[in-house]
């Protein structure tokens, strides 16, 4: 993806693990593997979890960190929606890439996630937008495997800019938890299910005795789904998935409309 000698590429950078987490610095240096002209906007706090949301109740404020690096006091839709319409100036961004997540987003992940919420929100301001997140594997004493991302993230990204995709459709991208060399190719997939139960709740105490509780993800005993995101990671492979923002689902609305088909008086 060569840059035209008139204008570089120019990308918006945000995430939802915050402004000094380690998968930023890993996605800055994808980016300007690809271009010159790099925006850095992303949350002074993490943010994991926020999905979609925007701050509405408070003022948001910004930090200059650095020419064109920006820390945002709100989520990764408000960095979005400030970069593009206030911060990034002269032109909005050609892409915006969101990540590199500490973990993953593949199967139930993505209605949560704040790194695909600002993919997202990138989609629905015009510009392509892609959300990248490096799997950690199932030993959480193991160290993040980084340069799985950084070493094929530019490739990745290179071809799906090449390719191209519709103007309401995100594109999703999850590294797997292996070194760069032990990759076993990329897999076009769609999102999985993990099962029910995936959420835990578990309830502790704190130093006076009052309980408290803590979320987080339960290891799904059933097999993934074949050809989802979440087969293709934990063998190896990355990840691609097109995500549509159009949630509608067209065969339910066909028999819906055949039961609002008659008058409703009488029934």
């Amino acid at each position: 993806m060569p840059e035209p000698a008139d204008r570089p590429l120019r990308i918006l950078v945000s995430n939802d693990d915050g402004i000094h987490a380690p998968g930023l610095k890993v996605l800055i240096g994808i980016a300007k593997a690809l271009s010159s002209d790099v925006w850095v906007v992303a949350p002074e706090t993490e943010q994991s979890g926020a999905s979609h949301s925007l701050t509405l109740t408070s003022p948001l404020r910004v930090r200059k960190v650095a020419p064109k690096r920006f820390a945002v006091t709100g989520t990764p839709t408000d960095c979005v929606m400030m970069a593009i319409d206030r911060l990034v100036k002269g032109r909005k961004p050609d892409l915006v890439l969101s990540g590199v997540n500490r973990g993953a987003n593949i199967g139930e992940d993505v209605t949560y996630s704040g790194t695909v919420a600002a993919a997202m929100e990138g989609t629905l301001l015009g510009v392509p937008s892609i959300a990248m997140s490096q799997v950690m594997g199932f030993d959480r004493d193991k160290p993040v495997q980084w340069d799985c991302a950084a070493t094929h993230g530019p490739a990745v990204v290179r071809r799906l800019v090449e390719a191209g995709w519709p103007r309401d459709v995100l594109v999703n991208v999850n590294f797997p938890p292996v070194a760069a060399d032990r990759v076993t190719g990329i897999k076009v997939c769609h999102q999985g299910r993990r099962g029910a139960g995936n959420l835990a709740v578990e309830e502790r105490m704190d130093a006076r005795g009052n309980p408290y509780f803590w979320l987080g993800y339960r290891r799904s005993p059933e097999p993934p789904e074949v050809d989802s995101d979440i087969e293709a990671v934990y063998g190896g492979a990355i990840a691609v998935t097109a995500l549509h923002l159009d949630l509608t689902h067209y065969d339910t609305q066909a028999s819906l409309r055949q039961a609002f088909a008659r008058p409703l008086a009488g029934d």
